[in-house]
């Protein structure tokens, strides 16, 4: 019975090895197709994966010489000749840039928009030892940095954050106003500070005449003394509500008027932000009666606006006026405060 089975066994073994040997076969045609289209010629592996290697190896025995292809098999047998005589291999290529090192450069080259030569002196001037010039480099693209220095010309962002401590823009906006001869159209004048986004706005008018513009400007320029604030440089737009005189004012106190571009609204867009915000969350809940009512809403909304509203760009805090900093008020002493019948709120701890 026995010799009926075992020409049967034999010939199952062998299919199974013809298998095997079609599928190493397989497998190196596919791994020499897929070494050719890696740019690097030789393979760096790290010490785990010699370590998976050199066991998978040594299972297989001396048979590995005939397919193995990673590396040479005299290679694999120096690598089993350093591991019985616990060889700790070294790491190779230079050492990692420190990374307070990194954080710096990526640092200077965010704040400053210096080039790679330039920030390498600046390490040195500083005492610390750069890296190369091509790591520089690496470290600078890797967060989306221009390792070429900027030389030109700056950004309107830029421009604006420069002066904004010295700089204001003014803008007219109009509402109509009913009076006893019916609806009419009055104009108001807004200045707005940059830096600290504080407003200054003029008192309504029916005609914005020469006279009217001149002793605006006249109020502008002594607010700007009475609050202590350096102006240097006016932004508006070119309506042709300004006038020769206008100008003319501002100057003589030294503060140079720039016009902006024609119809470029986004170079005056703080202030026009500032308008838009006036209107949509105070002057269109209402209808005015009469310039002293347009003029009384006005100046509610911009009391609002500096002592209680938070604003985003300045870390969502009040301009100015009381407000709570550190651990802040209980929750259950929070009441409401309003104005113009409610329309505008804001929340404050209840005194005590």
């Amino acid at each position: 019975m026995g010799r009926v089975f075992q020409p049967l066994l034999f010939l199952l073994a062998r299919c199974t090895r013809n298998e095997l040997i079609r599928q190493v076969e397989w497998l190196k045609a596919e791994n020499e197709m897929l070494r050719k289209r890696i740019d690097k010629k030789r393979i760096f592996l790290e010490p785990e994966e010699k370590a998976r290697l050199m066991k998978l190896g040594q299972e297989i025995g001396p048979g590995l010489k005939h397919f193995i292809t990673i590396v040479s098999y005299q290679t694999y047998l120096s690598w089993l000749r350093k591991a019985r005589k616990g060889y700790v291999p070294k790491k190779m290529g230079r050492s990692r840039t420190a990374e307070s090192i990194r954080k710096l450069i990526v640092k200077i080259g965010s704040e400053t928009g210096w080039g790679y030569t330039r920030i390498m002196g600046e390490l040195k001037k500083l005492g610390l030892k750069p890296p190369s010039r091509n790591t520089v480099k690496r470290i600078m693209k890797s967060h989306d940095l221009d390792p070429g220095p900027n030389r030109g010309p700056d950004s309107w962002h830029e421009f604006l954050k420069r002066h904004a401590e010295t700089l204001y823009q003014c803008d007219f906006f109009s509402k109509r106003v009913w009076t006893k001869f019916g609806p009419r159209q009055y104009f108001v004048l807004v200045f707005l500070h940059l830096g600290s986004r504080k407003v200054f706005v003029t008192k309504c008018t029916r005609k914005p005449t020469t006279e009217w513009m001149n002793e605006q400007a006249q109020r502008f320029v002594e607010h700007v003394k009475s609050t202590g604030q350096e102006a240097t440089l006016l932004l508006r737009d070119r309506d042709s509500l300004y006038r020769q005189d206008f100008d003319k004012v501002l100057r003589n106190a030294g503060i140079k008027v720039k016009k902006n571009s024609v119809r470029a609204p986004n170079l005056q867009a703080h202030i026009e932000r500032f308008i838009q915000s006036l209107q949509q969350e105070a002057l269109d809940y209402f209808i005015a009666i009469g310039p002293k009512h347009f003029d009384y809403l006005i100046s509610e909304y911009v009391d609002h606006y500096h002592m209680e509203r938070p604003h985003q760009a300045l870390g969502n805090l009040p301009l100015m006026g009381d407000f709570c900093e550190g651990q802040g008020a209980k929750t259950d002493s929070v009441v409401c405060r309003t104005r113009l019948g409610g329309v505008l709120r804001h929340y404050e701890p209840r005194a005590a």
